[in-house]
């Protein structure tokens, strides 16, 4: 047999094993913008699974700066950032996202899964040790074992894990602590307080992906780091050298964004080969987020409003007596066990016009799959309350378990 036929072989093995195992992911083919009622597969529906957490993807001033951006300077960029392709506006981007975060510099990549992967195959070396938080990221958790240091998971949220890992790795090379802010899956929060403080213990360097909590958490939306900082927690350079977030969720656009000192970003630039051999995004791609983050920072009732959404929800899915995961945060996960439970669970909402992703391993681990429900500043009350009278009328009796 020949390679390619045992390729294929292979192949549809593959695939036949996850369609029945109801794992077997598809696409929908979206025919209008980013907002609550989005034309999907020719039908009308009310979508709660978009990460566009302030409505900002959709907003007339953005989409107008991003068309005054193709006017000015074309559709691409036309080479990476160290070449022709690094313009006045992604250099005046870079400088407000670093002032928006309070630090020293701020480098600009093509997504948030090149960003974590380029900062975590560049900065540790090969006897090195990684510590990463067992329901991160698949781009942090990948990146951690690209890059040839020691790779170990500790439990969700498992503090006293990860200090005895650390203990035991203490003296020999650098260790790395890695976390989301905020969880994509479940939507709760790092405990950066308590993290922190045991990588300081052990000398540890603490790096934070804030994809989900930039421009949704804190009074300005500076995420995770603003929140622990209203607490009273110190959080600067020295304590938090790497922090990334991500432009196409909160900020309705797309890309990412690195900040820290100036001796990170540089060593970045000089050496990080995702930035280094990438396409840079283009300008008008960073027109369009400088307005955003405007947006981001001075409408702060699109927070508000998203906030009051998450606790109505919450109280209406008590009331359900809903099996949901604990999070404050615009990510609410109903946790339905089962892969074919949670897709009927999603037909249902559908073939009630409401779209719901139903989340299965591998993106969340075995056991755990669920309804992954996001809000939007966009979506209003009145869209809350009827997504929670279609949740009641599921033909589901483990939701009550």
């Amino acid at each position: 047999m020949s390679g390619s036929a045992l390729l294929q072989q292979r192949l549809v093995a593959r695939l036949d094993e996850r369609r029945n195992q109801h794992l077997l992911r598809q696409r929908r083919n979206v025919a209008s913008p980013q907002q609550p009622d989005v034309a999907i597969d020719e039908r009308q529906l009310l979508s709660f699974c978009s990460n566009d957490y302030l409505g900002l993807a959709n907003h007339p001033t953005v989409v107008a700066a991003f068309k005054r951006g193709l006017d000015e300077y074309g559709a691409g960029s036309g080479a990476s950032h160290l070449v022709t392709g690094h313009t006045t506006a992604h250099a005046a981007l870079e400088e407000e996202l670093a002032a928006f975060t309070g630090r020293s510099r701020a480098l600009l990549f093509g997504s948030g899964f090149m960003a974590n992967v380029g900062v975590l195959t560049t900065l540790p070396g090969d006897n090195d040790h990684i510590f990463e938080d067992k329901l991160n990221h698949a781009s942090l958790l990948d990146g951690g074992r690209f890059c040839g240091a020691s790779f170990r998971r500790y439990p969700h949220l498992d503090i006293a894990r990860l200090e005895a890992s650390l203990k035991a790795a203490e003296g020999d090379g650098l260790s790395f602590v890695v976390s989301d802010g905020v969880f994509s899956m479940d939507g709760d929060l790092v405990l950066l307080d308590e993290l922190l403080r045991t990588a300081e213990r052990h000398n540890a360097v603490v790096m934070i992906d804030d994809a989900h909590g930039f421009g949704c958490l804190g009074a300005n939306g500076g995420g995770i780091v603003e929140l622990a900082r209203a607490q009273g927690v110190i959080v600067d350079e020295q304590r938090l050298p790497v922090l990334v977030g991500t432009l196409g969720k909160a900020f309705g656009t797309a890309g990412a964004f690195v900040v820290g000192s100036n001796d990170l970003i540089e060593t970045l630039i000089q050496f990080c080969r995702p930035y280094i051999y990438t396409t840079a995004l283009p300008a008008a791609l960073a027109v369009a987020t400088r307005e955003s983050l405007r947006i981001v920072q001075r409408e702060t009732w699109r927070r508000e409003h998203l906030h009051a959404l998450v606790k109505r929800f919450r109280r209406g899915a008590a009331q359900l007596a809903l099996p949901l995961l604990d999070s404050p945060t615009q990510i609410q996960a109903i946790l339905l066990g089962s892969p074919d439970r949670a897709l009927a669970a999603s037909r249902q909402l559908e073939a009630q016009g409401i779209l719901v992703t139903a989340i299965r391993p591998p993106t969340v681990p075995p056991g755990t799959a669920r309804l992954r429900i996001t809000f939007s500043a966009a979506h209003t009350e009145q869209q809350v309350d009827q997504l929670l009278d279609a949740l009641m009328s599921l033909q589901l009796p483990e939701l009550a378990a």
